[in-house]
This record gives structure tokens, sequence and C-alpha cells, in this order.
């Protein structure tokens, strides 16, 4: 290996700090089953969103990092807990009667609402692998309902059994007084209804795995815990699959720290060690809410791909994963722009800094280049300003900004206009509200008019145009020239925020700019 590993830990980026664990776990001993195990879990109770798809996303880049700095080979499990029983029926998909009929049965036999799956978790299943495949991760995709009913849990489920008493006793402390006199780790599945159920289970042999319980129509059932007889509730769960697979890393979100803790002893009870972990926060919606798959509260991750690049979708994921983020369509025009500026500093940098760009984790240190001559957020304005509905008049403007831009040259900007112009007409176009200018804000476009007007039209050099934008502020005595600018984005743009407006007006035009100004103040 000639990578300079010292120079990769000490980039401060957190996917290297994450892959350091892993370094140190095995520095002794690599694992005996020849690989380094990560693994994301998914519960396909309610159409996938871009939480599920964080989670893969930033494994992945510490999947990389520490391939960067290892020799020991990766695998990622991508794990679909679809044995779970249905507790409630999203309100954002069809035919709720179809799974209000089928609740508390797993996932994998719940009907599928949109009768294209054999289930309802077939079908939200597919979902995610789809768009993993379209990012191209490298992972093996595992179902709860598979690995229980084919056996590869069995040898796990027997060593719960047989340490019952010491599983038990590190969840009972954490319930209420009556939920401990019911709980149990195991959830029979009803050979009745197929429903799972929260029934006291009594134990008749541990070492074979024969237990007992009632059903909820009072029948005494015998069966064993192995063959997909059971499955267990979520916090041994989780414990008993990282126990089966032999799983070293994965991350969770802060509301499962609790969980995490807890998984972690029984790891231990059944004689392992738990893997190693990050605790990320949140997403939240527009309103500051946690993101919810049953609620359907946030970006769903083909809406995100309708209005931004997926490197843009990355980056986000990239960044600050120990702070809670909102994610909302507001998010995307700042993500892709971010993307552009690391993307660009890249080839300069020296590799220590190549480490620290989040570019180099999105691509897995394999970074092109792909340049743009303007920004996104200016790309949208001038969509807003120019009434654009289609690529050729963004073009237009473009090439007079940037000679000889074109498509061919600049293949990058041609699907951002894409993207532009669906963005514009979804979530700027609806919202756009022009207001007069006031006494004040109309000397200061009269004085930006005078001065434009001293330009050659061809005249594309933001600072120098800048230069003229503030004067005019300063004209109209703005004790603040942030006032002036806001009266630009509202009386020029219809909208409450705006780009730097000396850019703009290059970009623009202007005369296109002089004919704007002189439109609003005749109302």
């Amino acid at each position: 290996m000639t990578v300079d590993i010292d120079l990769a830990l000490s980039s401060g980026a957190w996917p290297f700090k994450e892959a350091a664990k892993l370094v140190k776990r095995f520095k002794r001993n690599p694992p005996e089953k020849g690989y380094v195990l990560f693994q994301t879990g998914y519960g396909p109770s309610g159409l996938p969103h871009l939480g599920t798809f964080g989670e893969v996303a930033r494994t992945s880049m510490v999947i990389r990092a520490f391939q960067e700095i290892s020799d020991i080979p990766t695998k990622l499990i991508c794990f679909s807990d679809d044995m779970d029983g249905l507790r409630k029926v999203p309100p954002n998909v069809p035919n709720q009667e179809l799974l209000t009929a089928a609740l508390g049965k797993p996932l994998t036999d719940v009907p599928d609402p949109f009768g294209t799956h054999d289930s309802f978790g077939a079908h939200n299943n597919a979902r995610l692998q789809a768009f993993l495949d379209q990012f191209g991760f490298d992972y093996e995709f595992l179902s709860s309902t598979e690995c229980y009913r084919s056996g590869r849990f069995d040898a796990t489920l027997l060593k719960i059994c047989q340490r019952y008493d010491k599983v038990i006793n590190v969840i009972l402390p954490t319930l209420g007084e009556e939920r401990r006199k019911t709980y149990s780790p195991f959830l029979p599945l009803c050979p009745d209804t197929g429903k799972v159920l929260q029934v006291p289970v009594h134990i008749i042999d541990a070492e074979k795995g024969l237990i007992s319980y009632e059903t909820e129509q009072g029948r005494k059932i015998e069966t064993s815990v192995t063959g997909g007889n059971v499955k267990c509730q979520w916090k041994v769960d989780w414990a008993m699959r990282w126990d089966a697979l032999d799983v070293d890393y994965e991350m969770a979100g802060k509301d499962l720290d609790e969980s995490v803790k807890l998984s972690s002893i029984i790891r231990r009870v059944l004689g392992g060690q738990p893997p190693e972990a990050l605790s990320y926060e949140m997403f939240l919606d527009d309103q500051g809410h946690k993101i919810s798959k049953s609620k359907g509260n946030g970006i769903s991750i083909e809406e995100w791909l309708a209005y931004a690049s997926p490197e843009s979708l990355s980056l986000y994921m990239y960044q600050s994963p120990r702070k809670a983020k909102r994610l909302h369509f507001d998010v995307i025009p700042k993500a892709v722009d971010e993307y552009y500026t690391f993307l660009g500093k890249y080839q300069e940098q020296e590799q220590g800094d190549r480490y620290k760009n989040p570019v180099w984790h999105i691509h897995g240190g394999k970074v092109g280049q792909d340049e743009i001559p303007i920004s996104f957020a200016l790309l949208l304005n001038l969509v807003s300003a120019a009434n654009a509905e289609d690529k050729a008049t963004l073009w237009g403007f473009v090439a007079k900004y940037a000679e000889g831009a074109n498509a061919e040259k600049f293949p990058a900007l041609d699907n951002l206009m894409d993207y532009a112009l669906k963005y514009f007409e979804d979530f700027v176009k609806p919202n756009k509200s022009f207001r007069p200018a006031t006494d004040q804000e109309t000397i200061a476009f009269k004085s930006l008019l005078k001065r434009l007007s001293t330009f050659d039209a061809t005249e594309n050099d933001a600072n120098v145009i800048m230069t003229e934008v503030y004067s005019a502020g300063k004209d109209a005595e703005f004790e603040n020239l942030r006032d002036w600018f806001k009266a630009c984005y509202e009386v020029l743009l219809g909208q409450s925020q705006g780009p730097r407006m000396g850019g703009f007006i290059a970009l623009y035009g202007i005369e296109e700019t002089k004919l704007l100004i002189e439109n609003a103040l005749n109302g």
C-alpha cells in the first residue's frame, strides 16, 4: 500500500476517524471471517426516504476510508427488518384498507397496496435497492424474513434461548412494571392469524429451543424458536443480528442511542464484541420535526433527484453527520453549489487537503473534473428573471456571459439547466410575489439605472457592476445595504432571497436589467 496512512488519519475527515476505530479493532488479529463487515439497517414499514439512503451513503464513505488505510477486505450488508409486524398504516400509500386488514402481520405477508410486488415489504425493499443500485453502492441485500425462515439465525436464536435469563435481565430494568410481566425477547408468529404476537413466552427446553405461549384466541402453542417460528424484539433482534452475521460496524441515529447501548450489552452476553458505531443526528422537515417513513414528511429519494444531481445529495449526507439538519426542498440549491465549489478546489489541492475535501469521499477517491461557469443559484435566478421555459433561452444568456459556452463544452451545466427549470416551476414560480418600491428604494433604482446606462451593453465584469449597485444604495442613504439588496430581490425578482446582484446583472445583461428596473418602477 502506497497511501500515506498518517496523512489520511490526520486529515480530520470524519470517515477516516471512523475507519481508525476499525484499524484499532483489528490491530492484533484480523477478523476470522476474512473481511470487515459493515451493516446498515432499514425498516420497510414505509416508503424509503433520504434518511435511509444517508445511512448507506455514509457507511460507504467509511468503507472507502478504511480501504484507503487497510488491506483487510470489506463487505457491506443492507439489512431489511421486513419480518417486523405492521403497526400502523402509512398515510402516503394507496389502498389503505388493504393494509388495515393486515395490521400485525410481518411486512412480507402484508399485501402490496401498489399491486406491483408480492408484499408491501417486498415493494419497499425493491424501491430501496433500485435507488442504491442507481448510485452504484457495492452491497449485499439481506431480508430478515429470509434469514429467519432459512435458518441463518437459528444458532444465535438457540443461544438466546439458552441464555434467556441473562438476556431478559438486560431489558427488564428499562420497562414499566406491567410490561415486565409479559415481556419476552421472542415474538411468536401466530399459526392461526399470521400476526407477530407480543405475548408471554415460557421456556420448555432451553437447549433445544422449545417454547410455549398462548395465541390471542387462547390456544396453547408449543414450538421452536428456530425456522422462522418467532422473531426477536427490537433490541434483542439487533444484537442477535450482530452475533449471527458477526457485524463489525454499524452507525445509527442518535434517537437509538439507548437501543445501541442495550443491544451492545446483549451482544456481549452472547459472547461477542459489539460493532464500532457512529451516532448521527436526525434529519428534520421544514417544521423542525423528525422525518418519518410512516408520516412521509421528508423528501423522497426520487424527489431530490428530480431537482438536483446525485452528487449534491451525497454531499448533503457527508456534511456534519453529528448535527441535526433540515431536509427540505430549499436546501437543494445550496447543496448543488457547494458540491461544485469543493470540486473546483480539488484538482489544485495537495493530498492531505484532498482527504479533507468532501468530493474525495463522495467519489471514493476517484475525482474527475466538471466545470460550470455560473452557480446553480444564479441559474435559478436567471430562469426567474427571464421567465425561461427551455434550455435554449438559458444558453443564450450564458453564451453572452461566458464566450463560447455551450452544452458540449459544459455538459454539467446543461444538466443543471434541466434541474433549474423544474425547480423554478415547482418551488419558485408558485411563491413569486412582487411588491412596489418604496420612495427610498425608487431613488436607489433610478440611481442604478443611471449608472448602468454608462456601461457598454456587453459589460459582464461582475465586480465592476457590483460596485455600482453598492453606490446606488448609498445614493439612497440606506443605513444597512442589506435592505437595499433585499429590495432588489423583492421588487425585481419577486422573491425574498437572491443572488449577488453584480453577478446576476453580468449574466442577465445590462440592457435586460435596465428594462427589468423600468418595468418594476412602472408597476
